[in-house]
């Protein structure tokens, strides 16, 4: 299969997805790693106490998280401040 090469410059961020970058780069990485991990313990802990449902509810929030906390290391790494010319000019 060949693949056409396509320069960045060509798929530019919208005004509202470099907002958000801006704001998320803002926290630190560590924060969604420790929701996630607190998530849990809430999670475990309504299970033990026999809140079968609101366990389930607070456990899906972890990977969520997880996923969150990806994103923000993306933003910090590869957002698209760097290679907008018109951030530049």
């Amino acid at each position: 299969m060949v693949m056409a090469s396509v320069s960045r410059s060509e798929h530019a961020e919208g005004s509202v997805a470099k907002s958000i970058e801006q704001q998320t780069a803002k926290l630190p990485s560590d924060l969604f790693l420790w929701a996630a991990i607190g998530s849990i313990a809430v999670s475990a802990t309504l299970h033990l106490t026999g809140n079968k449902n609101g366990s389930v509810f607070v456990g899906q929030w972890a990977p969520t998280f997880l996923i969150l906390g990806l994103y923000n290391k993306l933003v910090k790494q590869l957002g698209s401040d760097q290679t907008d010319t018109r951030a530049r000019a």
